[in-house]
């Protein structure tokens, strides 16, 4: 039986190959389009990955008629980013921050935010905080 598994996903993978292909040249022909070129990571993705990426952060990270307005976005973005911490994505999210019209300010206020988050999730977890107790004195849900 695996073997039968194995010869079918072989058999489907060969199928989908010029798919994967024709919708890999569609991206980058969109990149080229949006950004003047591919960026050069974009060469380390795996093809079969590529597509569903484009598509996630063209049609919601990029999307500016989503519930989150752009700015909100890159804020969000720019504060797990430095939580992660990511330097590509903080250098980005930041200047995708500024485009959208955040100011040095609300920035400053995201990364605070993730900080004093990350703060008190640091004492929570090092406390062993009981969670139904938390919840009970706060207010519950």
């Amino acid at each position: 039986m695996f073997r039968t598994i194995q010869a079918s996903a072989i058999i489907f993978a060969a199928l989908l190959t010029p798919v994967i292909a024709e919708e890999v040249d569609d991206v980058h022909a969109e990149m080229t389009a949006a950004f003047g070129g591919v960026p050069t990571f974009v060469g380390g993705i795996a093809d079969a990955a590529l597509p569903g990426l484009w598509k996630t952060a063209k049609e919601f990270q990029f999307n500016p008629d989503t519930a989150l307005d752009p700015k909100t976005k890159a804020l969000i973005s720019l504060a797990v980013s430095a939580q992660i911490p990511c330097e590509y994505c903080i250098w980005q999210d930041t200047g995708s921050a500024k485009t959208a019209g955040a100011t040095d300010q609300e920035i400053a206020e995201a990364v605070a935010i993730a900080a004093m988050t990350r703060a008190w999730s640091t004492i929570f977890h090092g406390t062993q905080t009981d969670f139904d107790t938390f919840q009970a004195e706060l207010g519950g849900n």
